[in-house]
């Protein structure tokens, strides 16, 4: 059962701004998360990389339907599986299963949760 379902767009340009302030990555990112960033080659490829996982992060406190506020944007990690697939990782208080897709273009960074339980 479709327990909730989200989905958030936001300009990569706004990103790119953004992320030369490292107060902005240390409260977007975890650890993990700007550790994997530092590792990437290129300012368009850094700035599509957070502006993925903002998108995933916002579009799952939407599917939750309390959005970025009662959560944090370090209670949620997005991980990638051997094959490069996003996944989330999260503390849910009931189980649930957790399938997110993240998708760039020139402009825009667009993710989208769906919660099922």
């Amino acid at each position: 059962m479709i327990k909730g379902i989200g989905i958030d767009i936001i300009e990569i340009n706004r990103i790119r701004k953004s992320i030369e302030n490292e107060r902005f990555l240390e409260r977007v990112l975890t650890t993990n998360e700007r550790m994997y960033l530092k590792g990437l080659q290129g300012e368009a490829r850094k700035a599509e990389f957070v502006a993925g996982r903002f998108a995933a992060k916002e579009a799952f406190a939407k599917a939750m339907g309390t959005g970025i506020g009662k959560l944090s944007f370090q209670d949620i990690e997005v991980v990638n599986d051997e094959r490069g697939k996003p996944m989330l990782s999260v503390s849910l208080p009931d189980k649930m299963n957790i399938f997110v897709s993240i998708s760039h273009s020139k402009e825009y960074a667009v993710a989208q949760v769906v919660l099922e339980g």
